[in-house]
C-alpha cells in the first residue's frame, strides 16, 4: 500500500450555531487516509460521522483546525475552490443514490462529466465503460424509477467512478438496501479499492465495516478507537 497522504485533518473542528445553541459537531479531529486505503468511520447516530464526511468531500468548510488534501490546506478555501477541487477528484456515493428522476441512468451517469466539460465522444466512452463495469448498460434508457435499489446503487456508483477520482466518499452506501444487494455493493468497492481507488465509508453495519483495512469510531465528534485489521499490517 503507498504510503502517500491523500487527506490529512489536524485539530479539526466544525461547530453548528444558532441563537439558541451550539454544537460541536466534529471536535479537533486528527484523521489520516493513505492513497489506496479503504477505511470505514462507524460510531453512533448524530455523532459526527457524516459531518467529517461533508468537510473531506469539500461540501461543507471546517469552523476550525487544518484539512490537508493531496497536500493542498483547503480550510480555507472558498466555496468556487472547494467546488472545483472537488469535481475533479472525489466521486460520492449516498444512502438515497440522489438520482435524478428527470435524467436516464445514461444521463445520470454522464452528469459529473459535463459538469468538467469533457468533450461529447470523451464523455460517451467513458460513461459507457462506467455503465459496463456495473453491469447496468442494458438499463442506460430507464429511468431510476424503473430500476430496483440495488441497480439504483449500482448507477449511483457508475456515477460516483465515471470521472476516475482519487477519492471514493461513500455515506451509509448500503442503508437502502437488502442484505444481497449490499454486500453486492461492498464487492464493487472492493474491486474497485483492489484497483487503486481510496475510499472513505461511512457505515452502522460492523460486518460491512470488515471490508475495510481500517475502522475508525467517532463518539461526540472525537475519535475513540482506531483498528488496523490484522491482514493490512505491514
Amino acid at each position: 500500500m503507498s504510503q502517500k497522504e491523500l487527506i490529512k485533518t489536524v485539530d479539526l473542528i466544525k461547530t453548528y450555531r444558532t441563537e439558541e445553541i451550539e454544537t460541536l459537531a466534529v471536535n479537533k479531529v486528527n484523521f489520516t487516509v493513505y492513497e489506496g486505503e479503504f477505511v470505514a468511520i462507524m460510531g453512533p447516530s448524530g455523532c459526527g460521522k457524516s459531518t467529517l464526511l461533508n468537510i473531506i468531500g469539500m461540501i461543507d468548510s471546517p469552523t476550525g483546525g487544518e484539512y490537508f488534501f493531496n497536500d493542498i490546506e483547503i480550510s480555507k478555501f472558498s466555496e468556487k475552490q472547494r467546488a472545483n477541487l472537488r469535481k475533479h477528484n472525489i466521486g460520492f456515493i449516498f444512502q438515497s443514490f440522489n438520482l435524478i428522476d428527470e435524467l436516464t441512468v445514461y444521463e445520470n451517469v454522464e452528469l459529473p462529466l459535463i459538469y468538467q466539460k469533457i468533450s461529447a465522444t470523451e464523455r460517451k466512452e467513458r460513461t459507457l465503460k462506467a455503465l459496463d463495469q456495473m453491469n447496468m448498460t442494458h438499463r442506460k434508457n430507464h429511468f431510476p424509477q424503473q430500476l430496483s435499489g440495488g441497480q439504483q446503487q449500482r448507477v449511483a456508483v457508475a456515477r460516483a467512478i465515471v470521472a476516475d477520482p482519487k477519492l471514493i466518499l461513500a455515506d451509509e452506501p448500503t442503508g437502502n438496501l437488502d442484505s444481497e444487494h449490499g454486500e453486492e455493493v461492498m464487492d464493487i468497492l472492493t474491486e474497485l479499492n483492489d484497483k487503486g481507488t481510496t475510499i472513505v465509508m461511512v457505515t452502522h453495519s460492523p460486518s460491512f465495516a470488515d471490508y475495510a483495512q481500517r475502522v475508525v469510531h467517532l463518539f461526540d465528534g472525537n475519535i475513540v478507537t482506531e483498528n488496523m485489521k490484522e491482514k493490512f499490517r505491514v
